[in-house]
Order: C-alpha cells, then structure tokens, then sequence
C-alpha cells in the first residue's frame, strides 16, 4: 500500500466511518507521515465535533430550491430557444431550397394539372364515402364513450 492509497482513506478513517484493514493498519505503523496524517485528522474531527452545528437561517431550503429551479429554467429556456431557432431556420431553408428547385425544372406548370387530378379523385372519393358517414360517426361515439368508461372506472378508488 503506497502514501497515497493511504491519503485517501484518512479522513474516513479518522471519521470514523471506514475501519483500517490489515494492509492500511501495516502502512500507518511503517510510515510516520501518514500516521501524522490520521493523528492530525482525527483532532480536528474531534475539534469539529465538539462545536455545536450552526443553525440554518429561516427559509434557507426553499429559497435555494427556488432558486435552483430558476436557474434550471432558465438554461431550458436558452435550449428550447436556440432549438426553435434552429428548426426555424432549417425549415426556411427547406422551403428556400424548394423554391428554388421549383422555380428552375419548371414544375407549377405540371403541378397545376397533378392537382386538378388529385382534387378530381378526392372529389369522387368523398362521394363514395358519404353515405357512409353517419355508421363511421356512430362507431367513433361508442369507441370514445367505451374509452371515456375505461378510464373513469381505472381512474375510481372505489372500483
């Protein structure tokens, strides 16, 4: 065992809170200045806890809970606000590089007839549909109120 092995368990073991073992106990009876080390330890632990504790002044956890909050929102705060800032200013990059993809292949041109096809097939597709909107509105009632039981009977102490 070396001096500064030893050095680190000195003031557990002048606190008590650690016991020497074999190995420790065989440096310090070799080894002068660490056993100086613990005698030096072990006095001002005992000076220390000799001395009564000082009291905390009134308030003095929630004041510091409070502030550490703060602290912490603030930091959220920056990180939320230079990530909004970076999304903000990818998707205007995004949109800016689309703009100009679009404005150089001449694409609105063909675009514009894609979109009266799309808008034709959707237009068909919700006549097809409509007749059937009154049974899809009366199967999504009963789901929302099984849905809204379940939860109300697992939320109940008394169930």
């Amino acid at each position: 065992m070396t001096c500064a092995d030893v050095a680190d368990l000195v003031d557990l073991i002048a606190s008590g809170d650690l016991a020497a073992d074999a190995a420790v106990s065989a440096h310090l009876s070799t080894c002068a200045a660490c056993a100086q080390s613990l005698d030096t330890a072990r006095r001002l632990e005992a000076v220390l806890r000799g001395r009564p504790a000082p009291a905390a002044p009134a308030q003095f956890t929630s004041r510091l809970v409070n502030r550490l909050r703060r602290a912490n929102w603030r930091r959220e705060q920056i990180v939320d606000g230079v990530f909004n800032g970076a999304m903000v200013l990818a998707a205007l990059l995004v949109a800016t590089g689309l703009w100009i993809a679009l404005r150089h292949t001449g694409l609105p041109l063909a675009s514009r007839d894609a979109l009266d096809l799309v808008s034709a097939g959707l237009i068909a597709a919700a006549q097809k549909v409509t007749p059937s909107l009154p049974l899809y509105a009366g199967a999504t009632g009963v789901l929302v109120v099984a849905l809204g039981l379940w939860w109300w009977a697992s939320d109940s102490p008394a169930l």
